[in-house]
């Protein structure tokens, strides 16, 4: 395939973006330059307000492989994308309900401090080595597999746009902390938005309009949405979507540490709770273009489509192939999709690189030297966000040679999030849990995902339950292309066409669900965790859903923890000594924080607020 090469204005539009977001990293480097502690660094001096707040987590939550991969999924499988607004709904209310509260009222800024409060060190370690691993692999494959597929599409350079994206990120980053990744993602998100605008507006106008476009995704079985299969072996169905993409997405999004760091920014748990719910609809909006997208381009590509007929390698790169067709007389354009896909991976690369800068100082450097000055903890962190940004542009060069191995570490995010959200849900929903059912039920769900996932990688799906709708080529011009078929399966053991074969979408919650029942049988086995021994702000008793009508059984699903021992207001002004104690413990020293900086409770609010934080110099 030739790539159609950019055009002046393209590269004008597109280097805007990294400028605008640069210049943002400048003016809160600038603006913040007296406000030089670590925690203002890191979160923001949590004070931030809904509205960015909620942008940068779209932002961040839409990287580029939505951007290019979620259209090419509706092209080539259909609109059952659409039922993620569902596991997006339940996503969000199950983190801004059930995780963030727990979080937010006990005062930390890692979410891996909340696993030593609740069980040790150990536990807290290993879930935050997991984690940088995780992260660093992830990001590196979402700066590289954008930049591939758009290099051999667009002709834009493949190593420019890495080493441009790692610099800009690590530089924003660097310099301007949680204020500056939060403000730019809100830009970005914007830049994604009107890039999708342009072309759902130029792509209908090729097509005829929406109607025409409606008819021929019906004719083509496009929008065959709602698939009841309760096949957990099927790809795409209603049931895999909600039930696993809820799983997969609350493993990435409700115990992430990027997001949990900015929902903890914000100056109240109200203005948290908002954010998330205004970020839900957000993931909506996006959605809706990424899937209208889709089925546009399956409108114009109907009767031949480029990746069949061998014009195109990949089917990611179906988007971009697509935006030059469109906007071939329209210099400026391709450059803004571009643009708007970028801002995909600008926002999650930035949103990871913060992340893994505050869990390292807060795991790992705090802990180590407690006492260290307020310029000093600064200059660190920004250390370690320009170490990160380093490393995560290496792992985008690494990427590049595993060759097929880069789909398969795709999703190692899900594979390591499903367990994750195991282990949290362990230390806030059953009280009775020890450490050792935790650490145990964490290696028990990493090894079950990664088991499955690297089973299915080894031997794929049968192709009766992953392929493609029909697509023409009926239209396109003849070329020496061989034409591919279904894959030939080779010698496959019996658990390849089961176990194996199981939706990727399962992934998560095998891991979770998995980690879950070993951690409970583990804590059974070897000794209950006493409740009286617990803070009740470390557990959300959930029970009181199910057992309202009965204090007696509600007591006993407590396990002992003290819901009862008054209001969760007084809690937080009675557990001054815990907090107090804790510290202690987890060595969180730079200047103090008391239980006094557990957030308060404002009545006039009705909502917990950082306001209670205070600082106690030594």
């Amino acid at each position: 395939m030739e790539a159609k090469n950019f055009a002046i204005w393209d590269y004008v539009v597109f280097a805007a973006l990294f400028f605008i977001s640069s210049g943002i990293g400048v003016f809160f480097a600038i603006k913040e330059r007296k406000k030089a502690t670590s925690r203002e660094f890191l979160v923001g001096g949590r004070q931030m307000s809904f509205g960015p707040v909620a942008l940068s987590l779209t932002a961040s939550f839409m990287s580029a492989v939505t951007v290019l991969g979620t259209p090419s999924e509706v092209y080539r499988f259909g609109a059952s994308f659409t039922v993620f607004f569902i596991a997006y709904l339940f996503v969000v209310i199950l983190t801004s309900e059930l995780f963030l509260p727990v979080f937010y009222r006990s005062g930390i800024t890692s979410t891996y401090e909340y696993l030593q409060l609740r069980f040790n060190k150990p536990v807290r370690y290993a879930a935050t080595v997991i984690y940088i691993v995780q992260t660093i692999l992830y990001t590196g494959v979402v700066v590289y597999a954008p930049a591939l597929a758009l290099n051999q599409v667009t002709g834009f350079d493949l190593w420019g746009s890495v080493f441009a994206t790692g610099i800009v990120c690590t530089f924003y980053c660097t310099l301007g902390g949680l204020k500056a990744v939060v403000w730019t993602d809100a830009f970005q998100m914007v830049v994604m938005f009107v890039g999708f605008l342009t072309v759902l507006i130029q792509g209908s106008t090729h097509a005829g309009g929406f109607h025409n476009v409606l008819e021929q995704s019906t004719n083509g079985s496009r929008l065959h949405i709602f698939d009841f299969d309760v096949d957990p072996l099927r790809r795409h169905t209603f049931w895999t979507i909600t039930v696993g993409g809820t799983f997969t997405w609350l493993g990435i999004y409700g115990v992430n540490q990027s997001t949990i760091q900015r929902c903890i920014s914000c100056k109240t748990e109200k203005h948290a709770k908002l954010a998330l719910y205004f970020n839900l609809l957000g993931l909506w909006i996006i959605l809706v273009c990424a899937v209208f997208s889709g089925l546009i381009m399956y409108s114009h590509f109907k009767d031949c489509d480029p990746w069949t007929s061998g014009i195109i390698s990949a089917p990611d790169q179906l988007m971009p192939y697509f935006v030059m067709e469109i906007f071939a007389t329209m210099p400026g354009l391709p450059g803004l999709f571009v643009a708007c896909a970028f801002s995909g991976t600008l926002s999650t690369v930035a949103a990871s690189i913060n992340a893994l800068a505050t869990v390292t100082f807060e795991d790992f450097v705090k802990s180590c030297f407690p006492h260290l000055s307020d310029k000093l903890s600064t200059w660190i962190s920004k250390g370690l966000c320009l170490l990160f940004g380093v490393m995560c542009t290496s792992m985008a060069v690494a990427a590049s040679v595993l060759g097929g191995v880069v789909q398969a570490s795709l999703s190692i995010h899900g594979m390591c999030g499903g367990p994750m959200l195991g282990l949290f849900s362990l230390g806030i929903l059953f009280p009775f849990v020890n450490w050792k059912g935790a650490l145990g039920g964490l290696l028990t769900g990493i090894i079950l995902s990664f088991w499955v996932a690297i089973g299915a990688f080894i031997y794929p799906a049968p192709a009766s339950k992953t392929w493609p709708l029909p697509l023409s080529t009926d239209q396109c011009i003849k070329s020496n292309v061989t034409a591919t078929g279904s894959p030939v399966l080779s010698s496959r053991p019996a658990i390849a066409d089961t176990w194996y074969s199981i939706s990727y979408l399962y992934y998560s919650a095998v891991g979770c669900l998995g980690c879950i029942a070993a951690g409970v049988i583990i804590s059974l086995l070897t000794g209950r965790q006493r409740g009286e021994a617990i803070q009740p702000l470390l557990i959300r008793p959930v029970c009181n859903l199910f057992c309202f009508w009965s204090k007696k059984y509600k007591t006993l699903c407590w396990c002992g923890v003290q819901h009862d021992s008054g209001t969760e207001q007084e809690n937080l002004e009675n557990g001054s000594a815990w907090k107090q104690g804790a510290e202690s413990v987890l060595q969180n020293g730079l200047r103090r924080e008391s239980l006094v900086h557990v957030p308060g409770y404002d009545p006039k609010d009705k909502s917990y607020n950082n306001m209670a934080f205070e600082i106690t110099h030594f």
